[in-house]
């Protein structure tokens, strides 16, 4: 039987208390002619949820309420649900948490207002808190320190790889870490270990040596059953099945010539892989260890996307509960019966939306779930289930400064390239714009680029942008993942060229559709930063101007380096792949040289708007000065900014939001402003 939704007034106003929105009783206001740009960037109201084992507490990792996220634990029972804030810096934000056991959570932090990007993989430290905020434990350092009342405080270069599901044979209070190994910029070995997260006492994980491991896989007791290592060009999968102590290989392959990826495992001695089958898309399957190849039956395909996607994991002892992955949108393949039911039942009472639910006990009649409810239109909202009262709760807001009411329509389009190969097409249409009536556009090109950029969610930046009139198309260019090993493929080695003949002609069939009109601009980050720059170079009949953030400006020294130039690539990505994804610093030079912007930059003639985070170690702010002094030279000076403390990618929302505003009065100058 379907339920209305309906909130219980209590638990809405103690978590509206906590997370600083209002209930669903709060008086409307009348709204403001445009959304304020600061609303599109800010720091979400909910980072991340979770329930704890029991289901009778939530974990939520949260700002409001405080100037750096936090963690915050609402527990349930009782009847009155009471919130705490259990754990909060004041320099560091909590990113990542997990529950181990029903009272006490382990989690790491980063400085998310440090743009320069020095704790974004590592030295997050690791941490542990009972939930109602009392005896807190450092268990690792962020700062290199190892000092500590007992001495068992470890070094940065820790980091939580696994939480055990609570069972028979499994110790309380542990997890799994791993102690992390460099060489030559790239990470060598990462071995695991038990750590106690009471007492951070550790203990030797009873594993056979293997050498070059770079990731892991675990079951629910926390058991490695998958090594990935990587060392000279070559990386391999090994397997360790149930009961098994030695490490058996399953597959060797040159870099960027896997036959298979894992995607995870069960607790009953299964590998799930993707691999490409004779569609040429990327299916789910079973590895067999018979024939020592994925099982020609696939468990799920979808058809004209690659499958993409992971195992929702199951109850200890038994296989997956089912399958969540991304087509054109989310959504959620149950196996199990009563989580069909549940899924079926959420979704009757959020129509139209994404729900992704997470649960305990799940599938039976006493379940408990957590769902985020989202869509192209709505950062989200997350709601509590309790299958036995058969009552709903709202927890909060996810972006709560944001009116769905007042967001953009997203939609994917299938169109041909000039050579007819297929090519996906995200289009973000204005609001208010009158059907036949053409609008001003931005190509908005993404980074990577070997990525799959587009889903039916909300995203700041083509909000943002389409708030403010203007239609955003975002091309899946070739080289793009998701649609195919044949356009991923037909990428390589073709920067400058067909992959930018693509994004031109993404904005062609938008213009033939009625959608674009002829006043248009191309915009990036990273490779998307390339792109604009060919752009302008290859096709300036298309764009009126041009906005380029962290771009590479030279493929040659992107690929080779320099002396002068430090950056963050390891000698393996430059020796075993970039040479044939994007060319060979010798062999192709000529290629490189034609398609490049620096040794283009005479052909650079529209406005352009450069920014660079000057602690950018991925795509150095050299990159920027190289190309800004040879557009000074070519008479064609670019609009310029840096930032002192940003890296590859913003992080600070002060930066976001100064440069949202940046490009909102560039493409308002050169897009909406006739000429005299």
């Amino acid at each position: 039987m379907l339920h209305k939704l309906s909130v219980r007034l209590p638990f809405a106003a103690a978590c509206a208390a906590l997370l600083a929105i209002p209930p669903l009783a709060a008086h409307a206001q009348s709204a403001p002619e445009q959304t304020p740009v600061e609303h599109f960037f800010q720091r979400p109201a909910v980072l991340s949820a979770k329930l704890s084992p029991s289901g009778t507490k939530i974990a939520i990792s949260t700002s409001r309420g405080d100037k750096r996220v936090g963690l915050v634990v609402i527990d349930l029972a009782g009847g009155t649900p009471k919130a705490n804030r259990a754990a909060t810096f004041s320099d560091a934000d909590i990113t990542q948490f997990e529950w181990v056991g029903d009272d006490r959570l382990v989690y790491s932090a980063v400085d998310l207002q440090d743009g320069s990007g020095e704790d974004r993989y590592f030295a997050r430290g690791l941490f542990s808190v009972n939930a109602d905020g009392t005896q807190p434990r450092t268990l690792v350092s962020r700062d290199g320190s190892t000092n500590s009342l007992d001495g068992r405080l470890l070094k940065w270069n820790h980091t939580l790889l696994a939480v055990p599901e609570q069972q028979p044979g499994i110790r309380p209070d542990e997890v799994v870490i791993g102690e992390m190994y460099f060489d030559h910029k790239s990470m060598t070995s990462v071995w695991p270990k038990w750590i106690n997260v009471r007492t951070g006492r550790t203990r030797i994980m009873d594993v056979e040596p293997i050498s070059h491991v770079v990731a892991w896989d675990f079951d629910t007791a926390a058991e490695p059953r998958v090594a990935y290592t990587s060392h000279n060009g070559v990386e391999a999968t090994s397997w360790r099945g149930p009961g098994e102590k030695k490490w058996s290989e399953l597959t060797q392959d040159k870099v960027l010539e896997a036959k298979f990826t894992p995607v995870g495992v069960d607790d009953i001695g299964n590998l799930y892989v993707t691999h490409t089958d004779q569609s040429g898309y990327s299916v789910l399957s079973k590895f067999d260890f018979k024939t020592g190849k994925p099982s020609a039956t696939p468990l799920l395909e979808t058809p004209g996307f690659d499958f993409r996607g992971s195992l929702v994991e199951g109850r200890p002892g038994a296989g997956p509960l089912g399958v969540r992955l991304i087509t054109d949108a989310e959504q959620t393949i149950w196996y199990d019966e009563g989580m069909k039911r549940a899924q079926a039942m959420v979704d009757a009472q959020l129509p139209g939306r994404v729900n992704r639910i997470s649960c305990r006990r799940c599938g039976a009649d006493e379940a408990v779930l957590l769902v985020r409810s989202f869509s192209d239109r709505d950062p989200g909202k997350l709601f509590h289930y309790e299958s036995v009262s058969k009552k709903w709760n709202l927890v909060g807001a996810v972006q709560d400064e944001i009116d769905p009411q007042r967001m953009s329509r997203v939609s994917m389009h299938r169109i041909k390239a000039r050579d007819g190969r297929d090519l996906p097409v995200w289009v973000t249409q204005p609001a208010g714009v009158k059907a036949g009536q053409p609008a001003p556009t931005v190509v908005l090109v993404h980074g990577g680029p070997w990525i799959r950029e587009g889903d039916w969610e909300w995203e700041g930046m083509q909000q943002f942008l389409a708030s403010r009139g203007y239609l955003v198309i975002s091309p899946e260019f070739r080289g793009s993942t998701g649609y195919g090993y044949a356009h991923y493929r037909a990428g390589w080695k073709q920067w400058g060229q067909a992959m930018q003949d693509d994004v031109a002609d993404a904005l062609l069939w938008a213009q033939k559709q009625g959608l674009a009109s002829n006043k248009a601009c191309i915009a990036g980050a990273s490779y998307g930063g390339y792109s604009t720059l060919m752009g302008l170079v290859r096709h300036p009949e298309l764009y009126k101007c041009g906005v380029a953030w962290l771009a590479v400006t030279d493929p040659s020294l992107l690929l080779k380096g320099a002396w002068n130039v430090i950056d963050d690539l390891d000698d393996g990505s430059r020796r075993y792949m970039l040479p044939q994804l994007i060319g060979d610093v010798d062999k192709d030079a000529k290629m490189l040289a034609d398609n490049s912007p620096l040794m283009r930059a005479w052909d650079i003639k529209a406005p352009l708007l450069l920014a660079f985070g000057e602690s950018d170690m991925r795509v150095p702010i050299e990159h920027g000065e190289r190309l800004r002094s040879a557009l000074i030279k070519a008479g064609h000076p670019p609009e310029w900014v840096t930032y002192s403390n940003e890296a590859h990618g913003f992080r600070q929302v002060s930066t976001q939001v100064d440069f949202a505003r940046k490009v909102e009065a560039f493409l308002d100058k050169h897009l909406k402003a006739e000429k005299p």
